[in-house]
């Protein structure tokens, strides 16, 4: 079972606008600037008082670059985390060099499992593979498993049927996984396939996962199967922008806020906080399940501090 904990950023498109200010609106509109802190902190966010239901806007702005760089190597959450980087997002690479140790795999989004005809396979994305980061990033964590995400990418219904009614088909598969995991150093793969096929013939997918994950075993590899869920946007620039009132759904166990555009349409988001990721690493404690990250670099690096 596995447990995903979403940190999204709102995408927002911003429009410039030049005007020359009076020395009072100047005053005005640096008074309205939300300050954030640079500098990291010599305490975690538990012991600065942090992890609260009574979460303010600017309290959010103002810390959440701040982490405690004293104990970025120290584990706190004892199950796996699994994180993922993206090559859009340079600052994930950089988060998984800083805070590796708190993290049992580290998933770069980076490969693509096409089909190119009877019993041929290849894998694409390869000129992603960063070997001199993931040397880094083993050097600093100990034990850290690097297992790239494998999409099924351009598969069409005749292909996945194609292969799951055939054992050749899932063996020459399984080989390819195989080889390039050993060619390009990995600890195996983590594999998505399961939402193309939606709702059909899973029978015949979990037969073909199951050889595959075999396989990977048998060379000493890892396979974890992910089940993604619907995933939504959020969101420091919208709170510099609107200041909301963050307000605590003790149903959901997270924060939420309300803003309007311009044209006074009202929009809510939810976005994980503090307070909402404690209460899930607490119950991925109770339950005795791992926990994974989407994606490593668009969350607030304060987060960190609780893993």
């Amino acid at each position: 079972m596995q447990i995903f904990l979403h940190v999204l950023w709102l995408i927002l498109a911003c429009s410039s606008v030049c005007a020359t200010l009076s020395k009072s609106d100047a005053k005005k509109a640096a008074s309205k600037t939300l300050l954030e802190k640079t500098q990291f902190s010599d305490k975690p966010v538990q012991d600065r008082g942090l992890v609260v239901t009574d979460l303010k806007a600017e309290d959010v702005v103002l810390e959440h670059r701040s982490y405690c760089s004293a104990r970025a190597r120290e584990k706190n959450f004892a199950g796996d985390v699994l994180g993922y980087v993206t090559p859009w997002n340079s600052h994930g690479y950089d988060v998984a060099k800083v805070f590796g140790n708190k993290f049992t795999h580290i998933s770069p989004v980076w490969l693509q499992l096409k089909r190119r005809g009877r019993e041929m396979f290849e894998i694409t994305g390869l000129h992603d593979v960063d070997q001199g980061w993931m040397r880094a990033v083993r050097k600093h964590a100990k034990g850290l498993h690097i297992v790239p995400r494998l999409l099924f990418e351009d598969w069409t219904y005749d292909d996945f049927r194609n292969v799951l009614d055939s054992e050749d088909e899932i063996e020459e598969l399984s080989k390819t996984m195989v080889q390039v995991a050993k060619n390009q150093h990995f600890d195996g793969f983590v594999v998505e396939v399961w939402s193309q096929l939606l709702s059909q013939k899973h029978v015949g997918l979990i037969h073909m996962l199951t050889h595959v994950a075999e396989a990977l075993h048998q060379a000493r590899l890892l396979a974890i199967l992910v089940i993604p869920p619907a995933m939504t946007p959020g969101y420091i620039q919208t709170l510099k922008d609107h200041r909301p009132r963050m307000v605590w759904d003790s149903q959901a166990a997270e924060h939420f806020f309300e803003y309007k555009k311009n044209r006074g349409e009202r929009h809510v988001i939810f976005y994980p906080t503090l307070k909402s990721l404690q209460m899930r690493l607490e119950l991925a404690r109770e339950l005795g399940v791992g926990v994974s990250i989407w994606e490593l670099g668009q969350g607030l690096d304060y987060f960190y501090d609780l893993l």
